[in-house]
């Protein structure tokens, strides 16, 4: 993300979030500056290390809280599978997170596709099933990657 988009995305999480009478401390605004600055997935401990450039105090629960706090806003994405977080696409809209992870690059492309997540509910309730949460991540290679291969 180029410097004037991420002003815009913070400026935007932050207006989101006072929308919300929720709290975007400096902290977890850095934490989220972290994350978006990158354009790609972050794990905690590399998450941590920045932000402790700034804060040379931070701890471990220090980034999990401001973690926690940017998940439940829709801000970021944690993608289980990498075991890192991403900036969230359209965090403005409640949806599930779908996202397309290339084996050889590590891109990954956020996608919101509704039948995917109708035939999940369908399939969940015919197994009687409650889901809480839905995250799909779909392991592959992106187009780029299959071209520099062929």
């Amino acid at each position: 993300m180029n410097s004037k988009k991420l002003a815009e995305f913070l400026e935007y999480a932050a207006s989101l979030c006072e929308t919300r009478e929720v709290r975007l401390t400096p902290q977890r605004l850095e934490v989220l500056s972290i994350i978006a600055a990158s354009g790609k997935p972050v794990g905690a401990y590399e998450i941590l290390q920045k932000l402790q450039q700034e804060r040379p105090n931070a701890a471990p629960p220090t980034a999990y809280r401001a973690l926690d706090f940017l998940q439940e806003q829709g801000l970021v994405h944690r993608l289980a599978s990498l075991q890192a977080y991403l900036a969230c696409n359209h965090p403005h809209d409640e949806h599930q997170g779908q996202f397309l992870i290339c084996s050889d690059c590590g891109r990954v492309r956020e996608m919101e596709d509704g039948a995917i997540h109708t035939s999940l509910c369908k399939a969940a309730d015919k197994a009687g099933f409650d889901m809480d949460d839905e995250i799909v991540e779909i392991l592959g290679r992106c187009g780029e990657c299959k071209r520099v291969r062929s």
